[in-house]
């Protein structure tokens, strides 16, 4: 393998040593198997290609100064990928095996986690598809579980600085009571033409409205929306939002700091009255807001005035980071540290 600058790592995808997988059939799960292949055997006629049955999920490992290996809330993803499963009507992956085969898949790929002083992690992608054949829309009957990790620096290229968003009320992310709240693929490919015109104005991401009524904040691309106020961190509730786990997580992180937290619809208005705004996720973990432009509108909404983040997006993003590197105590036992 040639040498790998750790520190200079993009978002994007690197061959590593195995994968991990696990096939449905006969109504059960088959034993985790290694595989060094990184492609799949697939019928031209597999739900996952007509029907869009694939779910998938993202996690992350990272090295602590102490060297061991630290998965971060592996348990919450194998619940929401059981979520997404029951969303479009796929056969549910035990959390044992889940958790199991997470575990498996960094162990064996573990020259690829990052050093501790590089900030880089491992980033893990659970993926699951139909592959029985059928012609006719109805669920599959077989499936396949496959892990691949791959070695990751910051989702945005600046890192935790804060960049630009932008409302484009002519695009929607998912409707109100479709897929929004499952980790699908369709909701990714929903949103690919209005990111691709974001970048092209110059934006890291989107903010999408509500579907229904364009009045409510719903979610950026890639990541949830936070924005804080009188020491209060608010996120918006919405049947259309997908639950990040680095939110939920920064929810407690914030109230173990002494803000309010409050989950509910949040009016675009709203946006004025914020002191700090960010998207957060697996990827980019924060990811601070500079500014929100309503581009049809004709408004912008100005946060970090200083082009600096926000004093308690800072204290978040540290404080999140700490405890999944090791350098904090995990009281939650949101970490799973490997022998």
């Amino acid at each position: 393998m040639d040498a790998i600058n750790w520190s200079n790592l993009s978002f994007g995808y690197m061959k590593t040593d195995y994968n991990i997988r696990s096939y449905f059939k006969d109504g059960k799960w088959g034993e985790p198997q290694s595989e060094t292949s990184e492609f799949l055997n697939l019928h031209m006629a597999a739900t996952c290609l007509h029907y869009g049955q694939e779910v998938f999920e993202g996690l992350k490992a990272f090295r602590g100064k102490d060297g061991k290996i630290r998965i971060f809330r592996m348990r919450e993803n194998a619940l929401r990928l059981q979520s997404s499963c029951r969303g479009i009507m796929m056969a549910e992956l035990p959390v044992e095996l889940f958790e199991e085969m997470v575990a498996l898949a960094v162990r064996k790929n573990s020259r690829f986690v990052p050093p501790y002083e590089s900030g880089a992690s491992l980033y893990i992608r659970p993926l699951l598809i139909g592959t029985s054949a059928q012609v006719g829309v109805k669920p599959a009957t077989e499936y396949t579980f496959i892990i691949f990790v791959t070695p990751v620096g910051p989702y945005f290229k600046e890192g935790f600085k804060p960049t630009p968003m932008v409302i484009l009320r002519e695009y929607d992310r998912a409707a109100p009571l479709g897929t929004g709240t499952f980790k699908v693929g369709g909701n990714y490919a929903a949103s690919l033409v209005a990111g691709e015109k974001a970048h092209e104005l110059g934006y890291s991401a989107v903010l999408y409205l509500d579907a229904k009524e364009k009045k409510y904040i719903d979610e950026c691309g890639p990541a949830n929306f936070f924005g804080i106020k009188d020491n209060t961190y608010i996120t918006p509730k919405s049947t259309s939002i997908l639950p990040s786990i680095t939110n939920k997580s920064l929810m407690q992180l914030a109230e173990d700091m002494g803000l309010k937290v409050e989950r509910r619809p949040v009016l675009e208005d709203e946006l004025a009255t914020f002191e700090e705004a960010g998207a957060c996720g697996t990827a980019a973990v924060i990811s601070p807001i500079l500014r929100i432009d309503d581009i049809s509108e004709n408004k912008s909404y100005h946060f970090c005035k200083d082009g600096n983040a926000g004093p308690i997006s800072e204290k978040l993003y540290r404080k999140l980071r700490a405890i999944q590197y090791g350098d904090e105590p995990d009281k939650y036992g949101w970490v799973t540290v490997l022998d």
